[in-house]
């Protein structure tokens, strides 16, 4: 699957501790194939977000992102729940 970084999550993830930023790459590459995805809670968003789609890094901290052409997820943003507001 093709990986594409909106700037937002490129800001966002450049702010992360260093430790985080690693299980963060680590959890993308468990994205890339989509047998992980019930592993990583991939899931719908709704309200204003409802066009996009969250996974888990770990419990506090989310990944959020919307599918691109056939075989590409665009990673929008990265933080806790308060991304939602």
């Amino acid at each position: 699957m093709e990986i594409s970084y909106k700037p937002t999550f490129v800001k966002s993830f450049s702010k992360l501790e260093k430790d985080l930023q690693q299980e963060v790459l680590e959890k993308i590459e468990l994205f890339r194939n989509k047998d992980n995805h019930i592993i990583l809670k991939v899931h719908k968003l709704h309200g204003r977000f409802k066009e996009n789609f969250s996974f888990y890094v770990n419990y506090k901290i989310r990944i959020v992102f919307m599918w691109g052409d056939k075989e590409e997820a665009i990673l929008l943003a990265i933080g806790d729940h308060d991304l939602y507001k």
